[in-house]
């Protein structure tokens, strides 16, 4: 037999009783029940109950054994009693009558249990991270992520990708973060760079005259700590590919992706087609470039209903701004003074002078034969159907007996207040809220309003994975700050419109053949078709204040590629720890990183960042001088 096991914690079943058998494992808990001892023994596989009687000859070992002690057991497999198998346990028929115990491995008391789930401080856990990993769910969504890569790898050779590896040490890169330096003993004074992304290489590799390039890579950034992504180094599905349009990589992607979830959803169902959502429409509809569509509002302008009406506010807003407009934010369900009240002072929380509003409600004037009842039923499979006129003529009855309250609807009157209404689609019980100004300003805020009133009235469905396409990003932006134009994402996409809409007046209005993957409110993807033509790429970089001579030294290995044929090629990336993240219900990365950082990004278990030796300083030939944060 083997010198530690015959089988895991996990294989054992009624089959097997009557055998003996060697299993090795931690101890996860100890119970004495009346002289019998019951060890459940733990290994990465699993749980297998051990029993030890007074009359074995391993009693007196089994009752020294500790929590999280390692042991090794030899014993012979028994079935359990029908009342007393756990169901919920693999190996919940059987058990295993200990004949003798060895101690591997003796374990201190723990600075933090690992039988459970408890909430523990977050220093601690990732101090003693050796221990956390022990945890149940943590051990599990860490084995999830070595699964769900191993399918990305599946599935994209299943599709023509082949991986390629590309350096770790390499030059500084424009991606946008700052980058970590290594200093060179060889080259002194000099630094490489850890690659922000994979970005020029795999282009190169596309001149190269390799088709499709993938790689599960290790990305490096050295950025202040960011709530949606972790501190220092991240991995992400990186590809790309040649001889193709923005639809190609859509298309191949898409089934690749939705499959990966498919596999992981435990049942959850995936968005079959990927709705795909250019920018200005996401951004007007949602609030955000990375919208939840499990939450079903979707705002809209309304700022028609508003102009010359007798609510000032917005009406002089209106009148004093041509870039001003009125968005509403529909809220079904959520008519009800308590709930408007409560949205109203969450906005001011945000640091906004509060949050307009308008809450339908039946009344009983007017018509007293109107069942509001039916009819909003009739209205909302009109509404699902499509049937405009049928929607119409619902309305132009349902009104008799549905009022507006506030104080807006008040001052704008009953008209403007039931045409508000009628165009968000609601009926007696719903609500909506209201913003004004210059769009561009108070977008943000109206997302994060949509997004609070969804989740308020639990309208989100959480048990489902949304995925869409955001395309048609902006190619270039306005830098208040410098009073210049800068690339609104990434440098290396194609502008729609080649070199001629470079060339043309309306510099912010052009679009990028650019594309983010969304799932659930969170990013989880982005790539483009690159601008693989030499002179494209020096105008657009022209266009942001750079010159040829800069890109040339900046970009000289992809500038000097482009100049001996360069395909049309594209791709993009998918991060793999939001993915990993989303697919284990995790609540922030560090539930699916095996070592991470703090968010201070420190490293608490190997204590780094740490000074460097004397020594070895000398032999890079550096001299630390440190600078005192102000404050």
């Amino acid at each position: 037999m083997h010198r530690y096991r015959s089988h895991t914690c996990a294989q054992l079943r009624k089959s097997d009783v009557g055998s003996s058998v060697r299993l090795s494992g931690w101890v996860h808990r100890v119970r004495d029940h009346g002289g019998l001892l019951f060890i459940d023994l733990r290994d990465h596989y699993g749980l297998t109950q051990i029993v030890a009687d007074p009359d074995s000859p391993a009693f007196k070992i089994a009752e020294t054994v500790r929590g999280e002690w390692v042991i090794r057991v030899d014993g012979e497999v028994k079935a359990r009693l029908a009342e007393t198998a756990n169901a919920n346990l693999p190996t919940g028929e059987i058990e295993v009558f200990a004949r003798e115990i060895e101690v591997l491995s003796a374990a201190k008391e723990l600075p933090l249990p690992v039988f459970g789930e408890p909430d523990y401080p977050e220093d601690i856990r990732l101090k003693y991270r050796f221990l956390d990993l022990r945890r149940d769910t943590l051990h599990k969504n860490i084995v999830a992520r070595t699964k769900i890569i191993a399918e990305m790898r599946k599935r994209m050779g299943e599709v023509g990708f082949t991986e390629f590896s590309t350096p770790i040490l390499t030059a500084s890169s424009p991606e946008g973060a700052r980058d970590f330096l290594v200093p060179s003993r060889i080259h002194p004074g000099t630094f490489y760079a850890l690659p922000q992304a994979p970005q020029i290489y795999k282009q190169l590799i596309m001149v190269s005259g390799f088709d499709r390039y993938f790689q599960i890579a290790p990305c490096f950034r050295d950025e202040d700590p960011r709530a949606d992504r972790l501190p220092g180094e991240f991995y992400q599905l990186d590809l790309e590919m040649s001889f193709v349009e923005q639809d190609d990589v859509l298309a191949t992607m898409e089934p690749v992706m939705r499959g990966v979830f498919e596999t992981f959803a435990a049942g959850k169902p995936v968005t079959q087609e990927f709705p795909r959502i250019a920018y200005d429409v996401a951004m007007r509809k949602y609030g955000t470039d990375k919208p939840d569509l499990r939450n079903p509002i979707e705002m809209q302008a309304v700022s028609e209903h508003f102009r010359e009406s007798g609510f000032k506010v917005f009406a002089n807003i209106l009148a004093n701004d041509p870039k001003a407009e009125v968005w509403a934010i529909p809220a079904r369900t959520g008519g009800s003074r308590a709930f408007c009240d409560r949205m109203n002072s969450w906005a001011q929380g945000e640091g906004q002078p509060g949050l307009g509003y308008i809450f339908w409600r039946e009344t009983t004037e007017g018509s007293t034969d109107v069942d509001h009842k039916l009819m909003a039923a009739m209205l909302e499979k009109a509404q699902a159907a499509g049937k405009t006129d049928e929607v119409e003529q619902i309305y132009s009855k349902y009104f008799e007996g549905v009022e507006g309250s506030g104080p807006i609807a008040k001052n704008i009157g009953p008209e403007r207040t039931a045409a508000i209404c009628k165009q968000l689609g609601l009926k007696a019980g719903d609500a909506a809220f209201f913003v004004a100004g210059d769009p561009k300003k108070f977008v943000s805020f109206a997302g994060a309003a949509r997004t609070r009133a969804g989740e308020e009235l639990n309208l989100v469905d959480r048990d489902r994975f949304e995925l869409c396409w955001i395309v048609d990003f902006p190619f270039f932006e306005w830098n208040e700050d410098e009073k210049k134009i800068d690339f609104a994402h990434n440098p290396f996409s194609m502008p729609q419109g080649g070199i001629d809409a470079l060339n043309g007046e309306d510099l912010l209005g052009i679009k990028a053949f650019q594309y983010d993957m969304v799932c659930n409110g969170f990013e989880i993807a982005s790539g483009g078709i690159r601008n693989h033509l030499p002179e494209t790429m020096v105008k657009a970089f022209e266009t942001v204040g750079l010159n040829r001579e800069t890109v040339e030294e900046r970009f000289g290995g992809l500038y000097r590629a482009f100049q001996y044929g360069a395909p049309p090629h594209g791709g993009m990336a998918a991060g793999i720890d939001r993915v990993v993240m989303l697919l284990v219900g995790a609540r922030n990365l560090r539930e699916v990183t095996m070592f991470p950082m703090n968010q201070q990004a420190y490293d608490l278990l190997m204590s780094a960042p740490s000074e460097a030796s004397p020594q070895q300083l000398r032999e890079l030939s550096l001299r630390v001088a440190v600078t005192k944060k102000e404050g």
